[in-house]
């Protein structure tokens, strides 16, 4: 497919133009016009860089991408050899941030909504107006149940904090750095709050309003969202997806 083709449906397909946010979502360094390979990976790096030059990839595709508005970066160190490697190997790099956080169907949140198995799925976690998680309800799960089910689906080395209930029924879901939200998620009821990181001062906050808080991991709980979206496109298009893995323990 020609690249400008896959820029335009990425952009209807993920609704970009709903989303107020931190980065430019979509065609962040422009490359060989015809794309037939794509390599997929949670955040733009040089190692993730390194192994789609290695696999001949036309286009990197990822839920970090390397301009973000808070960053003001010069052309030096590891920022100058991660623009080298795109411009020299002539790869594109799209990235992808909130709008695949939000996505109901291949977003970070959703994919583990459909891991938990998550029914009455609702739009949770407002944030500047725009809602980023899901919230929704499960059948017969016990504390246990749960965090089984993040540990052997998501991150077995996720941190948790069980001051919830024995029994669980409601559950918010906002993958990433969204800790603070968890505030969100004691206003409205919630059983259990699940995220990717976690400050210090949240262990209280959550002990104290007996929630359970499960903090899955920034990359983990965000590998969801891009493997999905790389398999959508495959089965979509005739293109070759490969998701690399650069392991992140935060």
């Amino acid at each position: 497919m020609q690249r400008d083709e896959l820029v335009n449906y990425l952009h209807t397909y993920l609704h970009t133009a709903d989303f107020s946010d931190l980065c430019p979502n979509g065609l962040q360094v422009e490359g060989r016009h015809q794309v037939k390979h794509i390599v997929t990976g949670v955040s733009a790096c040089v190692e993730l860089f390194e192994k789609a030059v290695q696999k001949k990839a036309d286009a990197v595709l990822v839920h970090h991408g390397i301009i973000w508005n808070f960053e003001r970066p010069v052309y030096k160190g590891g920022y100058k050899k991660r623009v080298k490697m795109l411009l020299e190997n002539d790869i594109n790099l799209l990235g992808y941030h909130l709008p695949l956080d939000a996505h109901p169907e291949v977003g970070n949140n959703a994919q583990i909504a459909n891991i938990l198995n998550m029914d009455t799925i609702e739009p949770f976690g407002e944030m500047k107006g725009q809602y980023i998680g899901f919230k929704g309800t499960v059948a017969d799960y016990t504390a246990d149940t749960l965090f089984a089910r993040i540990r052997d689906n998501i991150n077995s080395h996720a941190l948790i904090f069980p001051f919830g209930p024995e029994r669980i029924r409601h559950i918010g879901v906002i993958s990433g750095g969204a800790q603070k939200e968890v505030k969100q998620a004691v206003l409205q009821g919630l059983d259990a709050f699940i995220t990717g990181e976690v400050s210090e001062h949240i262990m209280h906050y959550v002990k104290e309003e007996g929630i359970h808080f499960i903090s899955a991991g920034h990359h983990a709980s965000e590998r969801v969202g891009i493997i999905a979206l790389g398999r959508h496109l495959q089965e979509k298009f005739d293109v070759q997806v490969e998701f690399i893995d650069i392991p992140n323990p935060v």
